[in-house]
């Protein structure tokens, strides 16, 4: 499709962004090592019409509007980590990203005796053989393999294999892996991370962080919004290790933006389409989930026979792709006729959309989410949802002594 100059233009703005001007000053002393004992205990900071003021979470459900749907990400952290020790005594750490054969999260982890994925290594320049790891599972013995094939820039295309078809991988990553918190927590994975850095509602297996923001729900926090007769919906984005990428260059138009993987029921996507109230999403991933569902009714009404990979989010596409101009419902719409006439109850597609100042939303209304870190691709997405406005939030926070970053507190912050 061609642009055209006004999106040329816009485009050209966008990708100037200069990230100096998103950059802060964060106090190692104010990034949360570990989590509140009680959840929704932890303080929110609210961001309304341009003021700021504070509350904590457990109060969220008398601060949503009345007609509300909360739209939350059910995706569970997997223990992607794999630590394999070579007999010269080198530790080799395979981080698993996301699955190669099969492609499929949930088929992958069904996988028995064999299965490959796209990983991160460390030490990868003391890998040059066949890894090997005795694992004991339910008192039975349990070989598992790991073999490099090809590489592809950073990452590595690893084959696992294991001698026992009795187990699945989903067993094997329970039993032999670890945990991945964020790197900046500077601190190992302990026994109590296993419970904590997963939300209470996690159910679908995929992601190698945490969707934060959801950390604060309780069952206390779900029953009351229930009560309350505000409505729920979930959907699944699996969060990737570039989520904790840092923008290393100068301006965000040199940034590549890391690709996820979306899943959401066609049902989800009724209820949005004929809901007329507020949306708030609980965290950036849901907000670029729900999002990028706009732009793939978009491809769709231009295209409508186009294929699952062309309805992939690329990072600019909102920003110039000479998409037809339509309405949310429109989008919607055409997303749903997609489901039907392909026979399809969910939508899976994987998303590489960049929110930044310039963005124009199109479903999210109201956004829970933790504070990030400087120079982010999720500050940035912050500030698009604010206006420009992030500065006055950060500084009250700071000055405020919230705690920052994944186990740290959280702000609800109100759409124009």
């Amino acid at each position: 499709m061609t642009m055209t100059h006004n999106e040329s233009d816009r485009m050209s703005i966008v990708r100037k962004i200069n990230m100096n001007g998103y950059d802060y000053p964060l106090p190692d002393g104010r990034i949360a090592r570990f989590p509140l004992q009680v959840r929704d205990q932890s303080r929110l900071l609210l961001y309304r019409n341009g003021e700021v003021s504070e509350s904590l979470f457990n109060k969220l459900p008398d601060l949503l509007p009345e007609k509300s749907l909360i739209v939350f990400n059910n995706t569970r952290v997997i223990q992607a980590r794999l630590l394999f020790l070579k007999e010269t005594g080198a530790q080799i750490e395979i981080f698993c990203l996301e699955p190669e054969t099969p492609g499929d999260y949930a088929l992958n982890f069904q996988s028995r005796g064999q299965c490959r994925w796209n990983c991160l290594a460390g030490n990868a320049k003391r890998w040059t053989n066949i890894l090997t790891r005795t694992l004991i599972i339910n008192d039975v013995q349990v070989v598992l393999t790991a073999k490099r094939l090809q590489t592809y820039g950073q990452t590595y295309n690893v084959e696992f294999q294991w001698d026992n078809p009795d187990f699945s991988f989903a067993e094997i990553l329970e039993a032999a892996g670890v945990l991945p918190i964020p790197p900046y927590l500077h601190r190992k994975t302990e026994k109590s991370d296993l419970q904590t850095y997963q939300t209470i509602y996690s159910r679908i297996k995929g992601s190698v962080a945490a969707p934060t923001a959801g950390l604060h729900f309780t069952p206390e926090v779900l029953k009351e919004l229930d009560s309350k007769g505000l409505m729920r919906e979930e959907l699944t984005l699996h969060v990737g290790a570039g989520t904790f990428k840092p923008v290393q260059t100068e301006t965000i138009g040199d940034h590549e933006m890391h690709a996820e993987y979306l899943s959401v029921n066609r049902s989800a996507i009724a209820t949005l389409v004929d809901f007329t109230g507020r949306i708030t999403a609980v965290g950036t991933t849901s907000v670029r989930t729900l999002e990028s569902l706009y732009y793939m009714g978009a491809t769709l009404a231009a295209n409508p026979k186009a294929t699952p990979d062309e309805l992939v989010v690329r990072q600019w596409t909102p920003y110039g792709d000479g998409l037809p101009q339509i309405s949310t419902k429109e989008a919607l719409l055409h997303v749903l006729e997609y489901l039907d006439r392909n026979k399809l109850e969910k939508l899976t597609a994987s998303t590489q959309i960049m929110i930044v100042p310039g963005y124009r939303f199109h479903i999210v209304n109201n956004l829970i989410t933790n504070f990030h870190q400087p120079k982010s691709t999720l500050l940035l997405l912050v500030s698009a949802f604010v206006n420009g406005d992030w500065k006055k939030i950060y500084n009250y926070a700071l000055n405020c002594n919230f705690r920052f970053l994944s186990y740290g507190d959280s702000s609800l912050l109100f759409g124009s």
